[in-house]
């Protein structure tokens, strides 16, 4: 789980560094980001239990 999140902020570190050079407004391009992870839904069922992240 941590080496997605680490390839995720990343990713979006590099877009976020795009966005402005290309005269994007940072806040603008964080909520945008917000906007899009909220939209995310998972293709899987839950998993039954609690959750216990991967180390």
């Amino acid at each position: 789980m941590q080496e997605n999140l680490d390839e995720l902020c990343q990713c979006a570190q590099e877009a976020l560094e795009d966005a402005v050079l290309m005269g994007c407004d940072e806040e603008q391009v964080k909520e945008a980001f917000l906007t899009a992870i909220a939209a995310l839904t998972s293709g899987y069922a839950p998993a039954s239990g609690p959750e216990t992240p991967a180390e």
